[in-house]
């Protein structure tokens, strides 16, 4: 009884240090990028045509899922990841198991209007209402390098909106009025000061 008792605890420690190893083999494999913070300057730089899905591509798409799902958030541009091209990742799913890739997105259409708290993951903790259309047509390329057509409504065309004004480097914060979006700019630059000298 002792000696099975004592396999029992060694393959019990053996299980409990290849499960740590698997965590931090995953953990490479998975890459969280570092999302750029308003007033970066480099979020204003406009998205480039992505001109062929390369495996570089893809990996950036994944790397950008990762990072979205980790912040957490239902939206991210390649532009908030210092990447100047026109990708965009999505997820308004409740248990985030339905990801929507956006590959040189253009809206085609746009009508109806809603009013809604947004919020960034490029201007964290802030949240303030923003006109928007309520419905929108956007062509896009998947990953799999189909073209086809997204008919949006609601959330899901607050998000396309506000994702691609990040391609063209605009911001939700664009749309509010100067003393807030000057409250706003001075209580991240403060905060970043906080964190540089932390």
């Amino acid at each position: 009884m002792l000696f099975a008792n004592f396999i029992f605890s060694i393959m019990f420690i053996m299980l409990a240090a290849f499960s740590k190893l698997v965590y931090k083999i995953c953990q490479k494999c998975m890459s969280v990028l570092n999302i750029l913070h308003y007033p970066d300057s480099r979020l204003r730089i406009k998205a480039k045509p992505v001109k062929e899905i390369t495996n570089e591509i893809k990996k950036l798409v994944s790397d950008m899922l990762e990072t979205m799902y980790q912040a957490p958030g239902i939206g991210l541009a390649a532009t908030q990841v210092d990447v100047h091209l026109r990708v965009i990742v999505i997820d308004i799913s409740e248990d985030k198991s339905d990801p929507l890739v956006l590959i040189n997105p253009e809206i085609i259409s746009l009508d109806g209007n809603q009013k809604s708290d947004e919020g960034c993951l490029s201007v964290p903790d802030f949240y303030e209402p923003v006109e928007r259309a309520e419905h929108v047509v956007v062509r896009t390329r998947t990953l799999e390098g189909t073209d086809i057509e997204i008919d949006a409504h609601e959330l899901l065309a607050v998000c396309i909106q506000h994702e691609m004004d990040h391609l063209i480097g605009k911001l939700f914060v664009d749309y509010l009025s100067e003393m807030k979006r000057s409250r706003i700019t001075k209580k991240l630059l403060k905060l970043q000061k906080i964190e540089q000298t932390g």
